[in-house]
C-alpha cells in the first residue's frame, strides 16, 4: 500500500510505503527569512509531515540538504543541531546548489522509518 500526504498534481509532500516515509524537498514559506529562519521553518514542516505519517525525527534515516551558499553551512547547522534527535542523527549530505525560487536559501529532504 502507498499512502500520499498532501498530494498535488506535481508531487506529494510525503509518501509512505511499507515502513518507510519519504519526504519531498521542503523549503521555507517565508523566503525573506535568513538561513537560520528558513531552516527552522523547514524543520517544523518535517516534524509536521513525519507526524502525519506516524513517525518522528528520531527515526530519520537520511537527509539531503541544499544551500544556495555553502558559506552558510554553520548557520544552518546551528538550527539543525538544536533540532535533531540526540543519539539518532541520520546519514546526511549537504551541498551548494541553485534552488527553484529566488530568496530560497535552504531545501531539505529526508527519509524516515515508520
Amino acid at each position: 500500500m502507498v499512502q500520499r500526504i498532501n498530494a498535488g498534481p506535481r508531487m506529494s509532500s510525503a509518501v509512505v510505503h511499507g515502513n518507510t516515509v519519504y519526504l519531498a524537498g521542503l523549503t521555507a514559506d517565508d523566503a525573506k527569512a535568513d538561513v537560520k529562519g528558513q531552516t527552522a521553518q523547514i524543520l517544523a514542516k518535517i516534524d509536521k509531515f513525519l507526524a502525519e505519517a506516524g513517525t518522528d525525527k528520531s527515526k530519520i534515516l537520511s537527509a539531503n540538504i541544499w544551500l544556495t551558499d555553502i558559506a552558510t553551512w554553520s548557520q544552518m547547522n546551528e538550527v539543525w543541531d538544536a533540532w535533531v534527535a540526540p543519539g539518532n542523527t541520520p546519514a546526511r549530505a549537504t551541498v551548494e546548489a541553485k534552488l527553484a525560487a529566488p530568496g530560497l536559501k535552504v531545501e531539505i529532504m529526508v527519509q524516515a522509518a515508520k
